[in-house]
């Protein structure tokens, strides 16, 4: 059994649901941008406005979206500052955009039936016993048959000229096939009642759909796809160091004391003192830091910096040296001879494994704790329709 509390590595980690580190950004989305409704901003009136307009406002959406994923608001700087890369958001948008609408959908098969195109998950239907009940309001199913028909017809360029790491090299870890089968989870079975639109049965239904997929990936390109991380990166330099106790938070932030409201509070993940992970995805540039981690004092009584100016790889050496902390290191090492202080004066990781992941980096004990509770194991434990009935985001 895994559990998405005591395993919530295993959105990185797992071979089998690559889909995982979709549905974490998909999550995201309901909840925070779909949802999204402030002095007198809503997403949805605004993606409708956008393409009934003739999809061209001058960036007026995209920014507004830029601005709600990076820094709260859709009208930034807010309080948090201006928006990281907003120019290449907007063109990333773009550039998703016009690829999802070169093909002409009247040429296009859509299947008739609504079996033929399955929303079920490829890894089988919830636990048993539990039905998915229809959301409202009503999805368009003849636009998602549409939206998905197109995705599919493009699915080699999308691979090609959209998940690409650097802009150049296809990623290895965001493909099409793990895209499209988090796309269909998230529609078919969504969560708590929400689910990924794609659009209506109006008549430009499927141009929503494909608009809403073009925020969202123009998005997570800049997020993670363009560094092909799935994990957090550590990039957050104190004097000139890489604490090791990044993992529990940058920018003095403590993501385990990221909590839910008190009305959602109950949906949590406990924080496990004694819980033990390793990152599986780090940055790539020559002495990057290597995976973020976490485990109990007893085990890390304090931890240093990574230190990305030493020369690991020196065969001459007497005993011989190589790099080893992750695969395709070329310099670099974790060193642990004092405590080094993040942002934050943490020393310790302790407790601190509640580090990004997935597509648009899903990070604390809250986010974490609702996977579980709407997708994960502990959802059917108490009896409620479970995606992923044998996985705990919760718990290692």
């Amino acid at each position: 059994t895994i559990d998405f509390c005591k395993d919530p590595e295993i959105i990185c980690s797992s071979k089998e649901f690559t889909e995982l580190k979709w549905i974490a950004g998909m999550f995201y989305w309901v909840e925070s941008l779909q949802s999204y409704n402030e002095r007198g901003w809503n997403y949805f009136a605004e993606l409708h406005r956008f393409v009934d307009g003739g999809m061209s406002d001058g960036g007026s959406f995209i920014n507004a979206v830029s601005g709600i994923v990076n820094r709260g608001c859709h009208d930034p700087p807010c309080k948090t500052g201006e928006v990281d890369g907003m120019s290449e958001r907007a063109g990333n948008f773009d550039k998703v955009l016009s690829l999802t609408l070169l093909p002409n959908k009247d040429e296009i098969e859509i299947p008739t039936k609504a079996e033929e195109f399955s929303v079920e998950s490829p890894h089988g239907t919830p636990s048993e016993g539990h039905d998915i009940k229809p959301f409202e309001p009503v999805k368009g199913e003849t636009s998602a048959k549409e939206v998905l028909a197109i995705l599919d017809q493009i699915k080699d360029r999308i691979d090609n000229e959209v998940f690409l790491y650097q802009g150049s090299e296809p990623s290895t870890v965001y493909r099409y096939q793990g895209f499209k089968s988090g796309l269909q989870v998230m529609f078919d079975s969504g969560v708590a009642g929400k689910f990924f639109y794609l659009g209506d049965d109006s008549s430009n239904g499927y141009l929503y759909g494909l608009v809403n997929i073009a925020a969202f990936l123009g998005q997570s390109m800049k997020e993670t796809i363009q560094y092909d991380a799935c994990d957090e990166n550590s990039w957050d330099l104190v004097n000139s160091k890489y604490p090791l106790s990044n993992a529990c938070g940058q920018l003095g932030q403590s993501y385990q004391d990221y909590h839910c409201s008190e009305e959602e509070k109950h949906m949590e993940c406990p924080v496990d003192p004694n819980m033990s992970i390793k990152g599986v995805t780090h940055a790539k540039w020559y002495g990057a830091p290597g995976p973020l981690f976490c485990g109990p004092k007893s085990e890390y009584p304090f931890t240093g910096y990574w230190d990305y100016g030493y020369e690991c790889n020196n065969p001459w050496a007497d005993p011989p040296e190589y790099c080893t902390d992750y695969e395709g290191q070329r310099a670099g090492r974790y060193d642990n001879t004092e405590p080094v202080e993040n942002s934050a004066g943490r020393t310790d990781v302790e407790g601190c494994c509640w580090w990004g992941r997935g597509v648009i980096q899903t990070t604390g004990i809250c986010n974490f704790g609702k996977l579980n509770y709407f997708l994960g194991a502990r959802a059917a434990e108490e009896g409620r329709p479970s995606r992923y009935p044998t996985i705990d985001f919760c718990k290692d």
